[in-house]
């Protein structure tokens, strides 16, 4: 049984159960071959997906499963304020109530960096409260890799939910990280995830160097749509004319103008300051000039991520997002240039994804160590199998190298864990390190 498996099979035995149970209990119906460690990591992780309640502390903790998944149309009407309730409830009027727009450049222009602000100072305030993890001084991405998983997971998610994809998270959460694909989904629901994990792994890898301008906002677009548009358009700005559906918005059809204009967005774009400014303003005018054939607005909502990687912020999820509340809100900025709506959306889902992200890493005191030396308990992993060591001879290496690498409070976490992959080693958990089939079984055999 592999490891999504396992996780799936405590999530039905928790189903099972007529009254919330202990851990120590769970373990023990479970039987033979769960770690206590892994079901606590699961257990988490399915509370914050909605899945589990946890109630109690300590000793008197005790895990129930959620009968119905949690409706998050309802919460997610409460993002919007008064005025944009205005604003959605035009916008939602039958299309042949709307004048036809075309784009309103003018608007764009007025926009001056770090001094035109979509995003008042309060709000920008609380933004920062709630999305600092790191110091300033920490590289670029830090955060993001200790949170890759559950990023690449939760933003591949949402934003193909945002264009309509039928995977559910668990059916997202097996393919991104194992490559099994949900029986009767269409083809082109797993191209538009999988391309999610690409582009996401390429914002996360280059943060360092990552920039805010038109070739990266292409790279992004090519890495999204492959294989999704034919293969002339993938990270090319178009040469024809495109309609929104249910907008009466006509963009620019001109390519040269299109070239031009996104441009003077990236430019523009990389001169704002305020890494949340800069963020929302990507959002808006990336998905505003609709520059691309399609995947206009996946592309927007990864290159809003950019500021936020590199300045080791809470990256934006689009948690608890209703697709019909986010189209609506996209058109209010088609037809009228009114971003209160996305402002709301925005605000809403960005805190709803920092406390997601806090319950994620650190209701368990030893998590944040699995994902801080991620990459070190996978390079030993790779060494300890590519040189059949086991042992005495395998636990004198990974002790030796847990001080040169794993700072003293940290040690005792991370040779468990360690320990733990070792035990778990099969196909899906060795992914990505190099190691074939043969050297696994080689190794599990001695």
């Amino acid at each position: 049984m592999g490891f999504q498996d396992k996780k799936i099979a405590v999530l039905q035995q928790l189903r099972k159960e007529v009254e919330p149970i202990s851990l120590p209990q769970l373990l023990e119906k479970l039987g033979n071959g769960y770690v206590e460690r892994s079901v606590r990591r699961w257990l988490a992780e399915m509370g914050t997906e909605g899945l589990v309640e946890k109630t109690g502390s300590k000793r008197g903790t005790q895990y129930s499963a959620i009968s119905q998944p949690i409706d998050s149309s309802k919460s997610a009407q409460t993002c919007f304020g008064p005025k944009s309730q205005k604003i959605i409830e035009f916008v939602r009027r039958p299309i042949y109530e709307r004048e036809p727009v075309i784009y309103a450049n003018d608007w764009f222009e007025a926009y001056i960096p770090n001094s035109t602000f979509y995003i008042p100072h309060d709000f920008r305030t609380k933004l920062y409260t709630a999305g600092t993890r790191l110091k300033q001084e920490d590289p670029a991405g830090t955060y993001a890799h200790q949170i890759f998983n559950r990023l690449l997971i939760d933003l591949s998610y949402n934003s193909s939910r945002l264009e309509g994809n039928t995977y559910s998270l668990l059916d997202t959460q097996r393919l991104v990280l194992e490559g099994a694909s949900a029986e009767g989904k269409l083809d082109e629901e797993k191209i538009m995830i999988l391309n999610h994990k690409e582009a996401i792994r390429y914002l996360v890898d280059t943060a360092s160097k990552l920039q805010v301008n038109d070739q990266t906002i292409c790279t992004l677009h090519y890495l999204l749509a492959d294989g999704l548009v034919e293969p002339q358009y993938a990270g090319k700005v178009r040469d024809h004319g495109v309609r929104i559906g249910g907008s009466t918005y006509i963009p620019f059809e001109d390519p040269k103008k299109l070239q031009v204009q996104l441009k003077k967005i990236t430019k523009k774009a990389a001169m704002i300051q305020d890494p949340y400014e800069q963020s929302l303003f990507l959002l808006i005018h990336i998905s505003y000039l609709q520059s691309f054939t399609d995947v206009n607005k996946r592309t927007s909502r990864l290159s809003a991520n950019i500021p936020l990687i590199k300045n080791n912020l809470v990256p934006l999820s689009f948690n608890d997002v209703e697709k019909e509340d986010y189209t609506s809100s996209m058109i209010a900025i088609y037809e009228m240039q009114d971003v209160q709506p996305l402002l709301d959306l925005y605000l809403f889902s960005y805190m709803r994804t920092c406390t997601m992200y806090d319950s994620t890493i650190h209701s368990l005191g030893f998590d944040e160590v699995r994902v801080r030396y991620r990459q070190q308990r996978r390079a030993l992993l790779r060494h300890i199998i590519e040189n059949k060591l086991t042992g005495v001879t395998m636990h004198e290496y990974i002790s030796k190298e847990s001080v040169e690498l794993v700072k003293e409070q940290d040690r005792k976490a991370f040779i468990e864990d360690v320990i733990e992959d070792m035990r778990e080693a099969d196909l899906s958990r060795i992914a990505g390190l190099g190691i074939t089939p043969d050297q696994l079984n080689t190794w599990k055999a001695l």
